[in-house]
């Protein structure tokens, strides 16, 4: 049962983004933008958790969970330390590894000539 719900839920969340790409005509780009920022929210109103507790690796895996990683980490840390706890929180549990992709990532872009 366990298989089958990861399954389920990895599959709509990968459908929404599939969807988001060829209906919206939107880039690549901007429907990562659109998902990270959809787990974002849905960290934000506690419905991720709920999500992780059902599928577990099923909702995981998929690139929301960038969005639940950064939003969990900077409010279980700005409860504790009000506003500055807030920043500090985006670097603890598993959102250090994604705040330093970001990170290089933008100081590549601002060294390099992007393209589109």
């Amino acid at each position: 049962m366990d298989y089958l719900m990861a399954f389920l839920v990895g599959g709509c969340i990968c459908f929404i983004g599939q969807c988001l790409l060829v209906l919206t005509r939107a880039t690549p780009v901007q429907c990562l933008v659109i998902l990270v920022i959809l787990g974002a929210c849905l960290d934000g109103f506690h419905l991720y958790d709920s999500l992780l507790e059902i599928s577990e690796a099923g909702a995981i895996i998929p690139v929301t969970s960038i969005g639940h990683a950064l939003v969990h980490g900077a409010m279980s840390e700005g409860g504790g330390h009000g506003f500055l706890g807030i920043g500090a929180g985006l670097f603890t549990l598993a959102s250090t590894s994604i705040s330093v992709s970001i990170v290089i990532s933008f100081g590549v872009a601002l060294l390099c000539k992007p393209r589109g």
